[in-house]
């Protein structure tokens, strides 16, 4: 409907029986249609732009904050460490995470014993283990990496520009609603009007 409306304003200028409000609507369309291919992928690579400055940033400060540690189990941990659901580090190393208790230490020396998740399929007593830990030694998730990053800005990119477009869309349907609305009333306005001697002899009607 919209690329319809948008190629009849140039037909509907000349053309005697248009109404006003039909070229009105048609340039709603034509204005919406301009946001939609100008306006909602500029929003889009902003909103990338702008998350992919953040994500950066968060990454560079993970990789600061957070340093990959040497551990070693101890025994099987009862119930379930909130550092084991890691989406990214599962699908990461391909595997399920598993929670154990494991002794490690801190990057000042001091000796830690936790409960932590791993993937590896070695948790045995005695095993050793990669963990994540933060700059006081606390377990903390795997950094988030460039790749990961990246996709992250990707959708939120084109899911703003979505969102504009479809808010776009929603404004057009909205204005011409209400357009409709108004020329409904002017139509019942002049037939209550006229009506009541439609037909009559000498009303000339």
């Amino acid at each position: 409907m919209t690329v319809r409306a948008v190629l009849g304003i140039r037909r509907w200028r000349h053309n005697p029986v248009c109404r006003a409000t039909d070229r009105h609507e048609a340039w709603v369309a034509l204005t919406a249609l301009l946001l939609m291919l100008l306006a909602a992928p500029a929003i889009g690579w902003k909103v990338g732009a702008l998350t992919d400055d953040t994500l950066r940033r968060t990454v560079r400060t993970q990789h600061e904050q957070r340093h990959p540690t040497a551990a070693v189990v101890v025994r099987a941990a009862a119930g379930t460490s909130r550092f084991a659901q890691d989406p990214e580090a599962a699908v990461a190393e391909g595997s399920m995470r598993a929670s154990v208790v494991a002794d490690w230490l801190a990057p000042d020396g001091t000796a830690r014993t936790g409960t932590v998740s791993t993937g590896s399929t070695q948790t045995a007593p005695g095993t050793r283990i990669r963990i994540w830990t933060d700059d006081r030694g606390h377990p903390a998730m795997r950094p988030m990496d460039m790749s990961t990053a990246r996709t992250h800005t990707v959708l939120a990119g084109i899911g703003a520009a979505l969102v504009a477009g479809g808010l776009t869309e929603i404004a057009r349907r909205l204005v011409v609603w209400r357009m409709m609305q108004r020329r409904y009333t002017r139509l019942d306005r002049a037939w209550a009007e006229v009506g009541p001697d439609w037909g009559r002899t000498g009303t000339g009607s």
